[in-house]
């Protein structure tokens, strides 16, 4: 489509005047991409555990739940709890998130890390060969255990409580051996103890308790480690919970439990923050056998501060957007928001502005002409003559010609009108004046 003469200029002083506000959103987006932070990654790493423990087959649920919304959980093996915490400190490992169990670290030692909360219990049990039954971790002293292999969570733990009671000097032999192995090195009798962290379901556990001549330690001290490690939380296994028919255990078992922990870099990205918090409800809200219902995931202690994200979800659950958009669409909307709050609040008094503007920008075409007319009247305040007069009418019909052509929009046609009133206003003088000229000159011959 061709445009006239008189659009294209319409069209340019619509966009001058909105000029001021397009500059404005020009702004605010370069503010958006310099301070908001940007959209979250669509994969994510997560360091579980190895094979036999329970903390891959978490991060299998982790991992389907968060591909719904489009995110790919990369799962990393790793030896357990130590190795995860270690990939974690390392910035170069592309860890961002892991399963640490409680007393395994703390932020004095592992500064830029923040836990989502607690997942689950992770109870310790001590399995022992032999006839006299052994109530504390010291009563190991002297034989052969397995401890659990290096970098795993249930090492870390059982160093601590066998140095608390004078367990690891020698004799004592400390084997690194955990898991399946070390079940196998039990049942076979070369070693004497093993201690395990595993769910109450772990099959090893059932094996164990079934098998004549393996014993489960009663830890009846087990309120006292609990007090001394804040991380430990004193459980009791009811009896028969494990094996209703056969009735395993026999009687009531005290446990000490640390619990499993989600652990993430500091910076995680919030979006990504709360996919991860949603998904450990959706796997761990329901009862267990140790577990009631609801009662995790949960804020406790941990070793390392409560992401401020997580902190805010079990106050106040998944955010509003979260609640009724996709996960995508909710990202943008949040990202969105945080620009168009500022925006709208400096936007709104540049939007008022525009219409004015625009308004100058017509008239001005008109009132440009104004100055010539204004030089035209103040000539004829002073009184010129004939001639002079003449030329005053030829400029005023200039100045008509040049106001028909300038292009104005329908809306603003009573400015053009006006003006040309009085431009005729001007004319009249300038013709009475010539009129009063002729009536005063004598014609010849008139005086005999």
């Amino acid at each position: 489509m061709i445009l006239t003469r008189r659009q294209r200029l319409t069209r340019r002083d619509l966009w001058l005047a909105l000029l001021p506000f397009l500059l404005l959103v020009v702004a605010s987006l370069a503010l958006a991409v310099a301070f908001v932070r940007p959209a979250p990654p669509n994969e994510l790493v997560l360091s579980t555990g190895n094979g036999e423990g329970s903390y891959q087959g978490v991060g299998k649920k982790y991992q389907e739940i968060l591909a719904r919304d489009g995110v790919r959980l990369i799962l990393r093996p790793s030896e357990g709890s130590v190795d995860n915490l270690a990939r974690l400190g390392d910035p170069d490992s592309g860890v961002a998130v892991g399963f640490i169990q409680g007393g395994t670290g703390f932020a004095a030692n592992s500064p830029g890390l923040v836990s989502l909360g607690a997942l689950y219990y992770e109870p310790l049990w001590v399995f022992y060969r032999g006839e006299v039954p052994l109530r504390d971790p010291g009563a190991l002293g002297g034989l052969r255990i397995g401890v659990g292999a290096q970098g795993s969570g249930t090492r870390a733990l059982a160093l601590q409580l066998l140095a608390l009671t004078n367990a690891v000097l020698p004799p004592t032999r400390l084997v690194d051996i955990g898991g399946d192995p070390a079940a196998d090195a039990l049942l076979r009798g070369e070693l004497d103890a093993a201690m395990f962290i595993a769910p109450p379901e772990a099959e090893l556990l059932q094996r164990l308790v079934a098998t004549p001549g393996v014993h489960l330690m009663n830890l009846e001290r087990a309120e006292a480690l609990s007090r001394r490690f804040p991380y430990l939380t004193h459980l009791v296994l009811p009896a028969g919970v494990l094996d209703l028919a056969r009735g395993i255990p026999p009687g009531d078992v005290n446990l000490v439990a640390p619990t499993a922990n989600l652990v993430a870099r500091a910076d995680l990205h919030p979006a990504l923050a709360y996919l991860l918090l949603r998904a450990a409800t959706e796997v761990h809200a329901g009862p267990g056998l140790l577990e009631h219902a609801g009662e995790f995931p949960a804020a406790r202690e941990a070793g390392f501060p409560l992401a401020r994200d997580a902190r805010r979800y079990y106050q106040s659950g998944t955010p509003l957007l979260q609640r009724y958009l996709p996960f995508w669409a909710a990202t943008w909307v949040d990202r969105l928001w945080v620009v168009a709050v500022p925006l709208l609040a400096l936007g709104i008094p540049v939007l008022r502005a525009i219409p004015p503007l625009y308004s100058w920008r017509v008239r001005s075409r008109i009132y440009k002409w104004y100055a010539k007319l204004k030089e035209v009247e103040l000539e004829l305040d002073d009184g010129p003559a004939e001639p002079l007069l003449q030329q005053m009418l030829i400029r005023l019909d200039q100045i008509e010609q040049a106001v028909s052509r300038v292009p104005t929009p329908p809306a603003y046609s009573d400015q053009l009108y006006g003006f040309r009133t009085h431009i005729e206003l001007v004319r009249s003088r300038v013709r009475a004046a010539l009129a009063s000229r002729a009536s005063s000159v004598v014609p010849p011959g008139a005086g005999n």
